[in-house]
């Protein structure tokens, strides 16, 4: 047996190793013990079907990773969804008090009232088109079977902290110190159980089998073709040794065949060996992706130029990877990772929603190696070298939420973490009780700061945002078809605002092709979409669509945006372009930005400009320093008027001013995955 075999065989694999059968079993959703006690139905999802591959860079991705479409609406329409949702059967999610089952997630998501831990209702503006419970791996229902005193598991853990942690009485908000061990402590202990013997390997497993049973008989349930769209999903979760993020988010294509038990950081802590599982699984006929999310957290640990054993990145590495990870999130509640004000200081608008720590931690993470834009770059490098690049990823954006339900109103945000952070004062948008503020600056003063206002709490969540959202060109509303756009990267992220936006590149593009009334037939036929490579023409020089359109229940739209990124003579450099100005506004010429549009937001009510802003931009645009023989990725990104942040708003309804060192307002936006131009070789 090799040293990755061994690795995968490690004392604390949740599932039998070495059997194959084991691995791809197929789940018989019939017999999962489901919360509802709803039979789920027959899953009727496409294989897949197909007879050539699609060029993605210096890769050929092979078509049977597609589903076969009929030919219908080939313009296609935009799709909102989340792809990062936790619910009770997350370690983390139980230990805040998580009681919602992924068939409540799928209920929120379609429009239905559900329960934060802390008692109040949460409901959508908007519903969802599409939805992905992603319930980590590890551990999957463990934590919630060992605080049943009933269950036979919590009877030989004998954990006095998980017992009851979720009874009615004690879904309190804050982290009560029983609630702080069992997050910090359950996994820890549950893994010294198994090495030691004390708890079996086999009844884990069983948990987490009958879990994933559960999840997927949801997902089944739900599944309605043509109107909502659910997907099998889980959380990978692992970390460098220096508690760099390295989770992923792992979305599998169809449901009628899938993996006994998930792939988990009890498995292996090298995501390698998570996309070697994964081509496994794809040889015996299913197709998943994964998705990173919160690199802004990795230490430079996710975009880095050496694989898991320190080695420089070859061809390889690379064609495994994007053929595992076309896509990355960039938005979400714990902070931005398109890039950094550190890593691109021409950028203006780069110091958005930044979340400074590597996760669950106050340790400083390491910009350089942690942001998609530099990923990007370094993309660019390798290709220069004649190397495949492993970097030529989609945006997408998702919440994180771990209360099952995602928070799409910055002014009724629910934050992420349930009880930990299920008050204002909890969040540190308004100051703690005048008591507890005394008490806090004695015994914990670095926890806390003090204001004129009083003393304010301090921790993660005042670095969160309320983020984000998935939107997807797909010809309907189905398993398949948004499945082939995450493939085809035809994908975008925004900051939770319904935003609409397409991006297309080509030759032949001119202000006509905007005005007619079949653009976008034009756009797909004689050009390429987002996500996709853009081939040279002879000399002539590419010509860019950008089109947003506003989300009615949000602010107008302030300015549409063209972000570069080229090498030359090995060197990186990026530029960001306004190309399209609200209010008849003009780009100047030299500096390449929109005037003010003026808008203001008033900081006594949250109100906006009135009739400032624009409801769509819309722009034929050329490169004005376009050179034939350089590489480049060009992506959209578009910008609202200001508005309140979900601190401000939580303030004023509290009675308080915007607390004195968070932004008050901001900038919600949305960015296109990229288009990348690729010179000839020849």
């Amino acid at each position: 047996m090799n040293l990755r075999a061994l690795t995968l065989c490690s004392a604390l694999l949740l599932a039998a190793c070495g059997s194959e059968t084991e691995t791809v079993q197929t789940v018989d959703v019939a017999d999962a013990e489901t919360s509802t006690g709803a039979e789920a139905p027959d899953n009727a999802a496409a294989g897949p079907t197909g007879s050539s591959g699609i060029q993605q860079g210096l890769l050929t991705i092979p078509n049977d990773i597609f589903s076969a479409l009929p030919e219908k609406n080939a313009t296609r329409t935009a799709l909102f969804g989340d792809l990062h949702v936790h619910t009770t059967y997350s370690f983390d999610a139980f230990a805040f008090g998580t009681l919602a089952t992924p068939y409540d997630a799928y209920r929120y998501a379609l429009g239905d009232t559900i329960q934060h831990p802390a008692g109040f209702d949460m409901t959508l503006r908007v519903p969802l088109d599409f939805y992905a419970v992603t319930d980590h791996a590890m551990y999957l229902g463990v934590s919630r079977q060992a605080a049943d005193p009933s269950s036979e598991i919590a009877r030989i853990m004998n954990l006095d902290y998980m017992e009851n942690l979720n009874a009615p009485e004690n879904l309190i908000p804050g982290l009560s110190p029983q609630r702080a061990r069992a997050f910090s402590s359950f996994l820890g202990d549950a893994a010294g159980m198994i090495r030691d013997g004390t708890l079996s390997q086999d009844m884990v497993h069983d948990i987490t089998r009958d879990a994933w049973k559960d999840t997927v008989a949801a997902a089944e349930q739900y599944n309605k073709p043509g109107e909502f769209t659910t997907f099998v999903a889980y959380e990978y979760t692992t970390s460098s040794a220096d508690r760099g993020n390295l989770h992923r988010n792992v979305i599998f294509r169809d449901a009628d065949k899938l993996p006994a038990v998930p792939f988990s950081r009890e498995h292996s802590r090298n995501p390698e060996d998570l996309w070697d599982w994964m081509d496994g699984l794809r040889d015996e006929g299913i197709e998943s992706l994964a998705i990173p999310h919160n690199s802004n957290g990795s230490n430079g640990q996710m975009f880095k130029l050496v694989d898991w054993a320190g080695n420089p990145l070859d061809d390889a590495y690379s064609s495994q990877r994007i053929r595992n990870e076309p896509l990355i999130e960039i938005t979400q509640i714990k902070g931005t990772s398109e890039t950094h004000p550190l890593l691109s200081d021409n950028d203006e608008w780069a110091d958005f929603e930044i979340m400074p720590y590597r996760i669950a931690t106050n340790l400083y993470s390491e910009p350089v190696g942690s942001y998609a834009r530099e990923a990007l770059l370094n993309g660019l490098s390798f290709e220069d070298q004649g190397m495949e690049n492993p970097f030529e990823f989609g945006f997408v954006g998702a919440s994180d939420t771990h209360m099952a339900a995602i928070g799409d109103d910055e002014s009724d945000f629910y934050g992420k973490t349930g009880l930990r952070d299920a008050t204002p004062q909890l969040t540190g948008a308004v100051p703690l009780s005048a008591e507890e503020g005394e008490r806090r600056l004695e015994n914990t003063p670095n926890q806390v700061r003090e204001f004129d206002a009083g003393v304010y709490n301090t921790g993660s969540a005042i670095t969160w945002g309320a983020s984000g959202i998935t939107g997807v060109w797909a010809e309907d509303n189905t398993r398949e078809s948004i499945y082939n756009a995450f493939r085809r990267k035809e994908t975008f992220a925004t900051t939770g605002t319904r935003i609409k936006v397409r991006f297309f590149g080509g030759y032949g593009f001119t202000d006509e092709t905007l005005a007619a009334p079949d653009m976008l037939e034009t756009a797909y036929s004689e050009g390429v979409s987002m996500g996709s490579d853009l081939l040279p023409d002879g000399d002539r020089t590419p010509r860019f669509i950008a089109w947003a359109t506003q989300d009615a229940l949000s602010a107008p739209l302030q300015r549409l945006q063209i972000i570069k990124g080229w090498t030359v003579d090995g060197e990186a450099h990026e530029q960001v372009f306004d190309v399209a100005c609200s209010d008849g506004l003009a780009v100047d010429a030299q500096t390449h930005r929109c005037s003010d549009n003026g808008a203001q937001v008033n900081l006594e009510d949250c109100s906006i400009s009135a009739n400032v802003g624009a409801a769509e931009l819309k722009t034929v645009w050329v490169d004005p320093d376009f050179d034939p023989s350089v590489r480049a990725f060009y992506y959209a990104r578009v910008l609202e008027n200001p508005t309140c942040r979900w601190s401000t708003w939580d303030a004023l309804k509290e009675g308080y001013e915007p607390r004195p060192d968070f932004p008050a307002t901001i900038q919600e936006r949305a960015y296109t995955s990229p288009i990348w131009f690729r010179p000839s070789t020849g």
